[in-house]
């Protein structure tokens, strides 16, 4: 299939979906590598198209998914170690965590898309973090990193930041 081809039918799948999907179903349902998959989503963003990659796959922003009624960016610091607990405290209040953002000393801020809203999400990513033996940003910046959270009511982070700041994880 031409390159074209299939950039059509993966901006058209990802459009289609309400959910991220992997690189690797992309390649399986095009039969190519998922590095080929890897470019044409380089190619398909360099055209503008919203696509995000997150921990759970490709999405395409929506216009009504680009930002949430209520948005918030805290500063955060934790070891590895309180990662599960300061994700899983924040979506317990609903709260989505958008994504992580550390300061680099040679490249500046490095955002990663998250886009975690349950504890099953919190856990594939955590998972996922174990399996492929990849580092945590924070690791970077000793712990310090920032995270912008998104809720359909302001409550929402508020209770959410509380929550943190008593277990001691935010930075004021």
């Amino acid at each position: 299939m031409p390159g074209d081809e299939r950039r059509n039918l993966i901006r058209q799948w990802l459009m289609e979906s309400s959910h991220p999907i992997k690189g690797s179903d992309l390649a399986g349902r095009t039969n190519v590598s998922r590095q080929v998959i890897v470019g044409d989503i380089s190619l398909l963003k360099a055209m503008n198209e919203p696509i995000i990659a997150t921990s759970q796959g490709y999405m395409y922003l929506k216009a009504e998914e680009k930002q949430a009624p209520h948005t918030h960016l805290i500063v955060s610091n934790h070891s590895p170690e309180d990662t599960m607990d300061e994700l899983f405290t924040i979506v317990d209040h609903g709260v989505t965590v958008k994504n992580v953002i550390v300061e680099h000393p040679i490249y500046g801020d490095l955002t990663a898309s998250l886009l975690l809203s349950t504890r099953k999400e919190v856990e594939e990513f955590l998972h996922k973090l174990e399996t492929t033996n990849a580092a945590l940003l924070s690791t970077l910046t000793e712990g310090i990193h920032l995270h912008t959270l998104e809720a359909q009511s302001k409550d929402q982070i508020e209770n959410a930041c509380w929550e943190l700041k008593q277990k001691g994880y935010l930075l004021s």
